[in-house]
């Protein structure tokens, strides 16, 4: 009587630690400053990265990153980044990629080039995770949306199911605030992940919540000259980080 009473308390302490497992947090977390030359520098990605890595770190119990600055931020180094810590992911997971830097219309401008919005959507729909996210703080990001058609006119790109937050409308740039010494969409994401976007006060933010807050803020910060967008095939309601 005793060993099976020990078996089942044993099975039940299992269900316990197993169901009770927190998702781990993957994040490859970008900012390009320092571009070659001097003409094109930006003042405020390098700190971006660091709110966006803080962030995290202060919300998630288990987490993995990898960030890449400036000259360390080159086409390989990002998407083998990618490969590396997100290939890691399980299906319960979460994976952010974080980008803050110059972009084109067709994707970011990295330390040694471009890099079309394609491939690095394709690199992040690769792993397992159910909750995979990429955020976007960069000029004319809204064309992650968007595709080049062969008579170069353009169409809605399929979604996918990455979720993707962009900082701006395709036709928009993206604007850094001297008063917060962020990106104003950077700024706006990481005070919403925080909790100031759990509006009904569950202690999760959902993305409708952060997209709701997100944008309202940045519209209000830049008088209605940036609008960032979200796009992509999951729910609303999907959990984008729950708070302690």
């Amino acid at each position: 009587m005793k060993r099976i009473l020990f078996s089942l308390l044993l099975g039940i302490a299992f269900v316990v630690a197993t169901t009770g497992a927190e998702a781990k947090t993957y994040l490859v977390a970008v900012g390009i400053s320092d571009y070659p030359g001097s003409a094109n520098d930006l003042r405020h990605p390098t700190d971006d990265v660091h709110l966006v890595v803080n962030t995290y770190k202060g919300l998630s119990a288990d987490m993995s990153f990898v960030q890449l600055f400036d000259n360390k931020a080159t086409i390989n180094n990002i998407l083998n980044a990618v490969q590396s810590v997100f290939s890691k992911a399980g299906a319960d997971d979460i994976v952010v990629l974080y980008i803050s830097g110059h972009g084109y219309e067709g994707g970011f401008v990295a330390y040694d080039g471009f890099l079309a919005w394609d491939r690095l959507r394709k690199a992040v729909g690769k792993c397992r995770s159910k909750r995979k996210m990429i955020f976007a703080d960069t000029c004319f990001s809204g064309t992650f949306r968007s595709r080049k058609n062969v008579n170069n006119s353009t169409s809605t790109r399929p979604k996918s199911d990455v979720m993707l937050f962009l900082s701006s409308r395709s036709n928009e740039t993206s604007a850094e605030s001297g008063s917060l010494k962020q990106g104003v969409f950077s700024a706006f994401l990481c005070s919403g992940l925080r909790g100031r976007a759990d509006a009904n006060r569950d202690k999760v933010v959902s993305a409708k919540e952060l997209y709701n807050y997100v944008h309202s803020g940045v519209v209000r910060k830049t008088a209605g000259r940036q609008h960032p967008v979200m796009w992509g095939n999951f729910s609303s309601n999907m959990p984008v980080i729950k708070l302690k």
